[in-house]
């Protein structure tokens, strides 16, 4: 398993590239926690700051398609570094100003949001172009996945520990400075320079214009709505067996569930198309929600947390690979981005479905959510199997004399359909 995730790392560039998109993300992954802790120091009330991280949430779900076009029309540098560069700006001017001004509290949480840039879509955009070989680009996906489970475990671990050392106000400036280096370590890179995507047909409705892409867009709603009201369930479980700490183990223990699983899908080759492969999955992970509605004491509760976290990663890793099949020429950064908003909506969606559903019927009804979600999201990839089959023309390619993942048919998808 080892082997094949440090031959990806030793590939030039690749571990640089990694390391500088993780970092680059820590903004976004501490973003809530770091905005609500700094409103509760300023004395703001919980309402204020759960509205405030959720403006940030929404600004950064509508920003990163937007800004991942802008990225396939004028290359990465060009957009990502500036977009960083405002996104912390506004950011540390919610911090020196506080929440005294709504008007200029609101509008830069809210700026901070929509410039937020899209590293995540623009390293998978990369990862042909550095790696070369089919095999190695699918160890980068599953590699990628796992990676995001860890920035998502360690940043809220991060904001706390700063907030402590320091104060709130230091967690928001130091975590978005950071977020810019991370950036500008990625865009001074070789291949972020050297990246150009394939000139695009020009259509105002860029990556969506792909059937197969909207049906996987619809597909990932439902596991994100999946993902969003677990948390919500947990918490009404923590509740009634031991608070906070029982929360945070069932949470810790959904995201150890996602790392083995994505670790372990990443270190095998996968023969057949990973479209049915995507419906299996999706299966999988919809049936390991099941068991949670057994409600079992804490150390089984976590047990099960583990298994129902572990098909996430390779749900998302597997996708990454039909966004590749799908999207437009041109618009792979924009596609990847897509994805990234249509999992945070559904996520939103699901926390705030799950809310009604604990208030009414309790922790029960509530783990039901994902669940059901998770069947939706199979019933969505069955129905739409024969587009999600028929991809375009061009697939990822290994490499290409303008760098663009987006060119050509690579022979992994057409010959064995190997993923």
């Amino acid at each position: 398993m080892a082997a094949g995730y440090l031959e990806v790392l030793r590939a030039r560039h690749a571990a640089r590239l990694l390391a500088g998109t993780l970092v680059g993300r820590l903004p976004n992954a501490t973003a809530a926690i770091a905005v609500v802790l700094f409103v509760r120091a300023e004395g703001g009330t919980y309402s204020l700051a759960g509205a405030l991280a959720a403006v940030y949430g929404v600004a950064n779900a509508a920003g990163q398609p937007v800004l991942g076009r802008l990225v396939d029309l004028y290359g990465q540098p060009r957009v990502q570094l500036p977009a960083a560069v405002v996104s912390g700006l506004a950011m540390a001017v919610f911090a020196l100003t506080g929440t005294g001004s709504p008007v200029v509290a609101w509008s830069a949480v809210a700026v901070s949001g929509v410039f937020t840039p899209p590293l995540e879509g623009g390293l998978r955009a990369l990862w042909p172009s550095v790696l070369g070989r089919g095999e190695r680009v699918h160890t980068a996906y599953a590699m990628d996945a796992v990676a995001q489970e860890v920035m998502f475990t360690v940043g809220p671990l991060l904001v706390t520990a700063c907030a402590w050392l320091w104060s709130a106000r230091a967690a928001l400036v130091v975590l978005q400075a950071v977020g810019v280096l991370g950036a500008l370590s990625v865009v001074v890179s070789a291949p972020s320079r050297a990246w150009r995507s394939e000139p695009r047909a020009a259509h105002w409705l860029g990556a969506l214009r792909s059937p197969g892409l909207l049906a996987l867009l619809g597909a990932f709603l439902f596991v994100g709505v999946a993902l969003g009201s677990i948390t919500v369930a947990a918490v009404s479980y923590a509740d009634g067996h031991g608070g906070d700490a029982v929360y945070g183990w069932l949470m810790g223990g959904l995201g150890l569930g996602a790392l083995v699983g994505g670790a372990v899908y990443g270190a095998r080759r996968w023969r057949g198309a990973p479209e049915r492969r995507l419906r299996v999955l999706v299966a999988l992970l919809a049936v390991c929600y099941l068991p949670l509605m057994l409600m079992p004491g804490v150390v089984a509760m976590v047990l099960l947390s583990v298994v129902s976290g572990v098909f996430l990663a390779p749900c998302i890793a597997c996708a990454f690979i039909i966004v590749d099949r799908h999207a437009p020429r041109g618009t792979v950064t924009e596609a990847f981005s897509w994805l990234v908003t249509t999992f945070t909506v559904g996520a939103s969606v699901g926390t705030g479905a799950a809310g009604p559903v604990v208030q009414e019927g309790g922790a029960l009804w509530g783990f039901a959510v994902p669940g059901a979600a998770g069947a939706v999201s199979l019933l969505v990839l069955v129905a739409t199997g024969r587009v999600l089959a028929a991809p375009s023309a061009r697939a990822v390619v290994a490499a290409s004399s303008e760098n663009d993942p987006n060119r050509a048919v690579e022979p992994r998808f057409s010959s064995g359909d190997r993923a």
